[in-house]
């Protein structure tokens, strides 16, 4: 399976596989928010677009395509086709420099970086059915406020990742009580079980607690002994995605 990248830029943004790292993350006591295996996962779970040149990007708060303004650090051959005031009521608008062309029955799902926070401003998500269209997207962020925004050069603009989206037409959610489910009311309750009195042991600083710091059961795939089942199979806690290749 491939994902086709076509420029449409002489020299269009650098594409690297998702990093897990978060500087927020980091900043945290032993690096704690990296223990939540969900966040990391995310982080990692497509690839980044970006940014060829640092900018700053400011917005006064109007409604005109002219009330942001955005400068780079440094002159640019490409900057005026990477980054702009297209669609004006405080959007920023970045060109990802690529049409991408996936398998058929995949879209690519277009957003801003997972869990990777920029005050000011917030990234708009789009579906794109990337498997026909025969014409590149557009990145968007709105701005939350008047002021101040910085990109730096190699931080991310856009993430993008596949779904197989037209089968979601077919999937009926269902709410079940989940005494319907024995096997599975059993490892809830022993997973609860664990967790509250793991939890209770680390507010009365319970030493073997402390050193513990946290369980393990969902970053290694594992039950709680008490659950007899075997360990899921295809259990994933780092992504390991492909590098952009040149193609013929």
């Amino acid at each position: 399976m491939e994902l086709l990248c076509y420029p449409v830029a002489e020299r269009p943004p650098e594409i690297v596989p998702g990093r897990p790292q978060r500087a927020w993350m980091d900043r945290f006591a032993a690096r704690h928010p990296y223990r939540c295996l969900p966040l990391s996962m995310a982080n990692s779970s497509g690839w980044e677009i970006l940014c060829p040149v640092g900018f700053t990007a400011e917005w006064n708060g109007g409604t005109h395509q002219t009330d942001i303004t955005i400068k780079p650090d440094h002159p640019h051959p490409d900057f005026h086709q990477f980054a702009s005031s297209h669609f004006s009521h405080g959007v920023l608008t970045f060109h990802a420099g690529y049409l991408f062309r996936t398998p058929p029955g995949w879209s690519m799902w277009v957003m801003g970086p997972p869990n990777h926070i920029k005050d000011g401003i917030q990234p708009l998500a789009g579906v794109v059915e990337t498997d026909w269209l025969p014409f590149p997207f557009t990145m968007n962020w709105l701005f939350t406020r008047p002021g101040k925004v910085r990109w730096e050069k190699g931080e991310p603009f856009c993430f993008i990742t596949l779904l197989q989206d037209k089968t979601l037409h077919d999937i009926q959610p269902v709410i079940r009580r989940m005494d319907k489910d024995p096997e599975l009311r059993h490892q809830y309750d022993v997973w609860q079980k664990h967790r509250s009195e793991f939890n209770k042991r680390i507010f009365r600083n319970d030493p073997d607690a402390t050193k513990e710091a946290w369980q393990r059961y969902y970053f290694k795939g594992e039950f709680p002994e008490e659950v007899e089942a075997p360990a899921p199979e295809g259990h994933v806690n780092k992504r390991r995605l492909k590098t952009p290749k040149l193609g013929g």
